[in-house]
């Protein structure tokens, strides 16, 4: 894969977008400069000028130094921490969440040198197996990892019977369990996230198929689990699920909606940079804008990018 920057296009970016087109001007003014980014089409900046210490809950660091895990599907080419701070620069962002991909199995080395190199902004959420020793986690948590992943899509170095033991193993840390799982899926394990002894936290809107969106029995499922107040779900990936697509993905405004209206204080946002499923790699800076349309309210989106991410991963 080469660092393509294949930009859609943006015609009818700003009267397409509900809740942005009125600020255009205001917002372009203030934020003057293009920045192009590895990995990320286009190069203007957002419109939505974040707050300070806004977060971007996940995204993604790559480095052919680190080998791939024999069972890994996903082989995206290296996005770095340098290139991941042009990213910052772009959007604004100062906190992140640097996730383990499935690349990587549940060897973390990449991850946690990137902690290393990000410094005290930055958080981590790990791959681990069952067999974990304590001191290894403890050593994880000290250098800000505050999660595990379990990634049921692309199969490999986990599994769905070891969410509970190893729940029952990180929660003395206070650490979370981060589950990428499709919708209909999450449906028939629901009891078993309702029993984790951890917070549980869904990637990519809980993965809920379109176009049944919040019709559907994943979304009532997903609805009624954030109604045990453990539940959280991660604004990240619209285009994980969309069926019609950028730059609106107008199939997702009312799932974020519903989502941000039953439960605004369990809410996070996440880029999901380098976007390592898309051959056709999407505009930041139009991800980021949608959050406007999905949470009009300044507050709301004020706890969605500051105040949620600064509870749940421990920003001090």
């Amino acid at each position: 894969m080469t660092k393509e920057t294949m930009d859609p296009s943006r015609l009818g970016r700003r009267a397409t977008i509900g809740g942005i087109a009125t600020s255009a001007a205001l917002g372009r003014g203030a934020r003057a400069g293009a920045i192009s980014v590895p990995w990320s089409a286009g190069s203007e900046r957002p419109t939505l000028i974040v707050p300070p210490d806004a977060a971007d809950c996940h995204h993604h660091i790559y480095d052919h130094h680190f080998p791939a895990d024999p069972t890994a599907t996903l082989h995206p080419g290296d996005a770095t921490v340098p290139e991941y701070r042009l990213l910052q620069r772009r959007l604004g962002t100062n906190r992140h969440v640097v996730v383990q991909p499935s690349t990587y199995g549940t060897d973390n080395r990449c991850m946690l040198a990137a902690l290393a190199a990000f410094g005290p902004t930055s958080r981590g959420v790990a791959v681990v197996h069952p067999d974990i020793s304590r001191e290894e986690l403890s050593r994880m948590n000290a250098a800000g990892v505050r999660g595990i992943r379990f990634n049921l899509v692309q199969k490999g170095a986990t599994s769905l019977e070891m969410v509970a033991p190893l729940s029952r193993r990180i929660a003395e840390f206070g650490w979370h369990v981060q589950i990428h799982m499709l919708g209909p899926d999450i449906v028939n394990a629901a009891d078993l996230f309702k029993s984790l002894p951890t917070p549980v936290i869904f990637d990519h809107f809980a993965r809920i198929p379109q176009p049944e969106g919040i019709n559907s029995p994943a979304f009532a499922s997903v609805r009624a689990l954030l109604d045990n107040g453990q539940t959280w779900v991660k604004l990240s990936g619209a285009y994980q699920d969309s069926r019609i697509g950028g730059p609106t993905y107008a199939d997702i405004g009312p799932l974020a909606r519903a989502y941000i209206k039953a439960a605004p204080e369990r809410m996070v946002y996440g880029s999901d940079w380098p976007h390592p499923t898309e051959k056709l790699k999407p505009d930041d800076a139009i991800l980021l804008d949608l959050l406007a349309d999905w949470a009009p309210d300044e507050a709301t989106r004020h706890r969605i990018l500051v105040e949620n991410p600064a509870t749940f991963y421990g920003f001090s």
